[in-house]
């Protein structure tokens, strides 16, 4: 079964009441490949803010969600919330939630399953630091990360997987069309040893990591990349081109 192509734009903490009415507008007006799954992620703020400008048929991901269905539990947005909104996608996992705000593998897993048990989609993301790639330790560390998750999850329908390498998120650094399918490739073998061959088929496996228009074309080429998980590049017109880098 041909997966679909999948584009997340992950907008950080990024943007303004005006910038994102814009990005909403012009993603609704572009002409957009009609075979790829669509997933813009403002700040928390604007969630239904851009909900309401977004045509139907493109979706909102929140960036982050708590792993608890309700309580005293400051500055957090859980499922239930995100539901009641028509927010029907979250990431979790992000490196810089991993290393600048301490979560654990365990705790993204927890949250990866409360999300997906509550009915909202997942990308989940993974990925290495440039120590880590340069010991040799990348399909190491990934597969760790991976195993936290499968531990918690039985369903994985909802999840959408992100290789993000932080070496090249943000700093214009990208990982080569070898280095990024060959990463793809062991996650796709991982889950077909450790998951079943099902799973291990029909899971859409993105690559992140200062992904643009110049370079989306060569890279969706690629048999086990099946779309991106776009930073800055969301917040231009170009992200449009990458939406469409499959045609």
């Amino acid at each position: 079964m041909a997966r679909k192509f999948f584009v997340g734009g992950n907008f950080k903490m990024n943007g303004t009441i005006e910038s994102v009415k814009a990005i909403a507008k012009n993603l609704s007006e572009a002409q957009l490949d009609p075979n790829v799954d669509v997933v813009i992620a403002p700040p928390t703020l604007y969630l239904l803010l851009v909900r309401e400008h977004l045509k139907p048929g493109l979706e909102v991901a929140a960036q982050n969600v708590f792993d608890k269905p309700n309580g005293a539990f400051t500055g957090e947005i859980s499922v239930l919330q995100l539901k009641d909104s028509g927010i029907n996608w979250t990431i979790l996992g992000h490196s810089e939630r991993r290393t600048i705000l301490g979560e654990s593998d365990e705790v993204v897993a927890s949250k990866t399953k409360f999300a997906t048990e509550g009915g909202v989609g997942v990308i989940w993301c993974c990925g290495e630091s440039l120590e880590e790639r340069e010991a040799g330790q990348t399909i190491a560390v990934i597969e760790k990360q991976l195993a936290a998750v499968a531990a918690k999850i039985g369903d994985w329908s909802k999840v959408v997987i992100a290789y993000e390498p932080i070496w090249a998120i943000g700093t214009g650094k990208v990982a080569t069309v070898q280095q990024a399918q060959e990463v793809h490739e062991a996650i796709r073998k991982w889950l077909k040893a450790n998951v079943n061959d099902k799973v291990a088929e029909e899971t859409r496996i993105l690559y992140g990591g200062s992904v643009n228009g110049k370079n989306c074309k060569e890279l969706a080429k690629e048999k086990d990349i099946d779309g991106f998980l776009v930073g800055g590049a969301s917040l231009k017109p170009e992200f449009v081109d990458i939406i469409n880098s499959n045609l």
